[in-house]
């Protein structure tokens, strides 16, 4: 049986924050008004999330911030302007994506931990270990990890683990999304999501509909192993839902975690009425308990629509109503009035030891806590105290107040976070005060208990900006590949070998990529090797997602690796930097577009991390580029970018596997064809955006960003189209001429908008 475990809940709302602390949550987490992943929840102001802490504290309840979208350069500022007043407060963590992000609250605010965001995509030890060198005390895995993953990072890195166990799941891995911002510009990175992948699309002649839309997870049954994999926090998904759906799905997980806790793994059973009570809250088309014991399937899909029309069980949801989003909650505290005639009256408070108090309805009814065993963090054993004194007490001229008088006057706690367990009166003498002096004492008792109560989790912020200096600091080293006389060059990315020969005989390509998606170990060396024949460095590109198989590919190939002559390696994600460090392979390492350089604070850790060269992101436009700083960088210029990298693969739903990589395509709504490459050889899968991005024409753009490096990235094209493309972009870019419009359909994906 495990130790401690928390029980985190979402809130979108502040009464949906009241509704999971009722229900039994150990902590929250909740978006501001800026920064946070949900930007169409019902955040709160400042002042709301000020309250908020409070609340949650008051209550023996955490509260972490979501401030987990990746952060502009012009945003760095206000970034620590918005989170100063939350971390004076109390602010038990903020839950970031953005490495500058990061960076910025180690300095600012080295007082308040930092979670790392599922977005930020962590797989294994190897970026958990970054991570906490960075400073960071948790680690928010990816969902798509399986309970041994988990495990293997519990045990080789001292870092809390937090873990989804309920709630929506998206199709791609977060963080790497790029799917709702090519379609519309609402990026996911940017807490704007549209969630494309609950639309309809349609592959061949199949009948299913829904082919990207995973059903919601539920870990009720293997609840244990998620504890004894090492997991300490369990997240329940849901800022966009009800405080009732909220209240409903963490009371039943209060549950069951207080059922293993007390009785362990032997007597640990699932009543079906609370599944069943689960899916009557929200119903996507079943349950299912995600990657934890497998790493994809058809059966974790909702291929049909949405169930609709059902009986909805207002019995069910007027208890929910009743004793979890409409209680108010108050806490027991112990009370002792001391009234002698000619003396001060005094009244002194305490916590009454039992944290999770009472919560009481709107009828005034107490009862107890569905988690009054739960520990309160931070409140000195339970023993806090304050002492306030009154006026001088009378000598009554008709009737002496009485200790019932007394009693039922300073009970009166009303609208207050208390309500006295334990109230004791010492009177002595002919005594009298007017009521309202037993009303203000009772009020500054109870407002100096609840300030003392909140005192130790006020910090001060010491803002090192405010001497002068700059939150972005410098723009990065700006070194990279050297680029003779200035001029630019073209790099190209080529996932499959078929094109090679085209890319070789461009004399405009300076450097190729070979993607280990396409190129197997067994070619490398003799595709470096004709690279070079044709004066052209080469690189490898390391695969999006680098988890254990991954991993054991490229352990079963490192002599390939070692020996294959490659000048640089195109990473894909913070799991590799260590991962090569290990096997004593030390070729300079390009940081790819998804290892997010948002802003310079950003580009400069990733330097820290080993990058030798950055590649701009592909949700900035031409003037936040500028911002960030360019030189030394490069810049995609032609692809089809990748919107989606998912475990989940296609042809499996569909029943189509045949244990080789390849391409199809999907249709959506539109009629649109979407295409899909399915990665046996990492198992995952690239839906790729159907226009390709083209910045031809834009040379004078591209020019004043002072950048030098393009890419072009081949990945559908046939031989004959990567060389025509070239051509064209060697004529535009490097001897500046004017060329027609881009062949077919295409974007200039965000170089012109941006992104919210």
């Amino acid at each position: 049986m495990t130790g401690n475990v928390e029980l985190l809940a979402p809130a979108g709302s502040m009464d949906s924050m009241v509704a999971a602390i009722n229900a039994g949550a150990d902590a929250v987490y909740m978006g501001g008004s800026r920064f946070g992943a949900r930007a169409y929840a019902d955040n709160p102001e400042e002042d709301g999330f000020l309250k908020a802490i409070d609340y949650a504290h008051l209550h023996g309840c955490r509260l972490y911030m979501t401030v987990n979208t990746l952060v502009k350069e012009r945003e760095l500022e206000a970034f620590v302007d918005f989170l100063a007043p939350y971390y004076e407060r109390g602010l038990d963590g903020a839950i970031v994506q953005d490495m500058g992000a990061l960076s910025v609250i180690r300095e600012y605010f080295p007082e308040l931990p930092v979670h790392a965001s599922t977005q930020m995509t962590v797989t294994g030890y190897r970026m958990a270990r970054f991570l906490k060198e960075m400073g960071v005390s948790r680690v928010v895995t990816a969902r798509e990890l399986s309970l041994e993953e988990i495990r293997a990072i519990r045990d080789k890195v001292d870092i809390e683990i937090e873990s989804f166990v309920h709630g929506a799941l998206c199709y791609c891995y977060s963080g790497q999304c790029l799917m709702s911002s090519l379609i519309g510009g609402r990026s996911g990175n940017r807490g704007r999501c549209a969630q494309p992948c609950r639309l309809p699309y349609k592959a061949g002649q199949a009948k299913e509909a829904y082919l990207l839309n995973l059903k919601d997870l539920c870990v009720l049954d293997i609840l244990p192993d998620i504890l004894e994999a090492g997991v300490y926090s369990l997240k329940i998904e849901g800022r966009m839902k009800s405080p009732r759906y909220t209240a409903g799905v963490v009371s039943v997980y209060r549950r069951y975690v207080d059922r293993y806790r007390k009785c362990g793994r032997e007597d640990y059973r699932v009543e079906e009425r609370d599944r069943q009570m689960l899916l009557e809250l929200f119903d996507r088309g079943g349950f299912t308990e995600g990657y934890y014991r497998k790493h994809n399937g058809r059966d974790m899909i909702a291929l049909g629509e949405k169930p609709g029309n059902r009986r909805v069980d207002q019995e069910l949801f007027d208890h929910l109503d009743k004793e979890y989003v409409e209680k108010r909650r108050q806490e027991p505290v112990w009370g002792k009035l001391t009234v002698r005639e000619g003396e001060a009256a005094r009244l002194e408070l305490g916590s009454a030891g039992a944290p999770g108090g009472m919560e009481v309805s709107e009828a005034g009814q107490m009862c107890g806590a569905a988690d009054g065993n739960r520990e309160r963090p931070g409140q000195n054993g339970g023993k806090v105290l304050a002492s306030v004194t009154g006026s001088v007490v009378q000598t009554a001229k008709n009737q002496p107040v009485t200790e019932e008088r007394l009693f039922k006057q300073i009970n009166k706690t009303g609208d207050s976070p208390f309500y006295f367990h334990e109230l004791k009166i010492e009177l002595s003498g002919n005594c009298f005060l007017p009521v309202q002096e037993w009303n203000g004492l009772r009020r500054r008792g109870l407002e100096a208990l609840e300030q003392e109560i909140l005192r130790p989790y006020r910090r001060q912020a010491h803002l090192a900006k405010e001497t002068g200096s700059s939150v972005a600091g410098e723009k990065g080293r700006g070194e990279g590949t050297p680029v003779q006389g200035g001029e630019m060059c073209l790099h190209v990315s080529l996932e499959e070998p078929a094109g090679l020969l085209a890319v070789l005989s461009c004399k405009d390509v300076r450097e190729v990529y070979l993607d280990s998606c396409g190129f197997s170990a067994e070619r490398w060396k003799a595709a470096a090797d004709e690279c070079h024949k044709a004066g052209k460095r080469c690189a490898l590109i390391l695969p999006h997602i680098f988890r254990r198989n991954a991993e054991q590919y490229f352990m079963e190939h490192i002599r390939q690796l070692k020996e294959a002559g490659f000048d640089e390696l195109i990473l894909r994600s913070l799991e590799q930097p260590g991962f090569l460090q290990e096997q004593g392979i030390g070729l300079p390492m390009v940081f790819d577009a998804n290892l997010y350089g948002m802003n310079s604070r950003a580009c400069r850790v990733m330097e820290e991390a080993g990058a030798f060269r950055m590649t701009l992101p592909l949700e900035l436009n031409e003037r936040e580029l500028s911002e960030v700083g360019c030189q030394g960088k490069e810049l995609v210029v032609y692809g089809h970018l990748p919107a989606m990298v998912s475990a989940q693969c296609v042809r499996r739903t569909l029943g189509e596997c045949t244990k080789g990589s390849g391409t199809m395509f999907m249709k959506d709504r539109t009629g649109k064809k979407i295409p899909v490459k399915n990665h046996c050889r990492f198992c995952y899968n690239t839906i790729y955006n159907p226009a390709p991005l083209s910045l031809l024409g834009l040379s004078r753009q591209v020019e004043r960003l002072g950048v030098r490096i393009l890419r072009l990235s081949f990945t559908l094209e046939t031989p004959e189209e990567t060389g025509a493309i070239l051509h064209e972009f060697g004529e535009h870019f490097l001897r500046a001429k004017d060329v027609a419009a881009p062949r077919g359909e295409f974007t200039r994906g965000h170089f012109k908008r941006g992104v919210e």
